[in-house]
């Protein structure tokens, strides 16, 4: 074990030190943000819940991806927010293990409910006769079980290994906890971290990654001979869906690429802006996406809402 090792009781997140000035702008906005994820996620699990015409496969992964926005985003919000209004940004070992297996499984879920929504979006379109049996309630409902647990089980994995790990300091250079910048914290070999974390890419973001590029790739090729008129209705049911995964993509991939690089080399407002995409933007989009393109839960949605019937058209 080399370097002065310490059982750090609490850790530092440097980055609001870079964004004092903006604290309270800061503060305001993303509580607005938050406001309006818990709402518009809110109005699409009920209008889901409440009508029974929507009580299909399709509907019912898009409620998931929404409960999973709760799930996210509170994980992270009420922390973030209390943090902009203090003068200290300490947070104790195990609200940061907290907070990174929340984030983490929010992301992870998040990826394996859009690869499964592409499956069913492949059955419809390459297989429309047998749609219902292989898309029924009890295939949503495996898949459903599936899509939680196993990123749930693996990030505990990873958690309690960086837990484990003696540290040579306690600075987090970000705005919460992420599990990157603490392994980076290590004074001994992080071989096994690295192996299940790429386990965790491979069988969490990859896997689904491809399989969704795969089943496009299918969709693609099976209406590249159809009529306009078949491609254009294709397009339309699958268009939230692109949206919805490119979006979470490319938030990731921010994501991704800010853990890598010296934060001190870009701008500190824009780097804490890019570091809470994954946490903000899909939350955001996914509501907005499907309750204004899918023309059930847009009119389910405007009736709950009070909204005369002409704005339902």
């Amino acid at each position: 074990m080399g370097g002065n090792t310490t059982q750090f009781l609490f850790f530092n997140l440097t980055m609001f030190l870079k964004i004092e000035v903006y604290r309270y702008p800061a503060f305001v906005l993303c509580l607005l943000i938050y406001c309006f994820i818990l709402f518009a996620n809110l109005v699409v699990i009920t209008v889901i819940s409440r009508e029974r015409s929507l009580h299909e496969p399709m509907y019912l992964f898009i409620a998931c991806l929404s409960f999973n926005a709760l799930y996210g985003s509170t994980g992270f919000f009420p922390r973030f927010l209390m943090d902009l209004l203090s003068d200290t940004h300490l947070i104790s070992r195990p609200a940061c293990f907290i907070q990174v297996y929340t984030i983490y499984s929010f992301v992870g879920c998040d990826l394996m409910i859009l690869g499964v929504m592409a499956y069913d979006r492949y059955a419809a379109v390459c297989y429309p006769l047998h749609y219902h049996r292989k898309m029924n309630l009890n295939t949503f409902a495996i898949l459903a079980v599936v899509t939680y647990i196993y990123p749930f089980v693996i990030v505990i994995a990873c958690v309690l290994l960086s837990a484990k790990l003696p540290l040579c300091g306690n600075k987090i250079h970000k705005v919460y906890c992420a599990n990157w910048n603490i392994v980076k914290l290590s004074c001994v070999s992080t071989a096994l971290n690295n192996m299940v974390g790429m386990l965790l890419s491979i069988t969490v973001v990859f896997i689904p990654l491809l399989f969704v590029l795969y089943t496009y790739l299918r969709i693609v090729t099976i209406c590249w001979k159809a009529s306009s008129e078949y491609k254009g209705k294709i397009f339309q049911n699958c268009l939230p869906h692109i949206i919805s995964f490119t979006t979470f993509c490319l938030a990731s991939f921010c994501d991704v690429i800010l853990s890598r690089i010296d934060l001190e080399m870009i701008n500190p407002v824009l780097a804490v802006i890019l570091s809470m995409e994954v946490v903000i933007i899909t939350p955001i989009v996914n509501p907005l996406v499907y309750g204004l393109k899918l023309p059930e839960i847009r009119k389910q949605s405007f009736k709950m809402l009070f909204l005369t019937p002409k704005y339902c058209k």
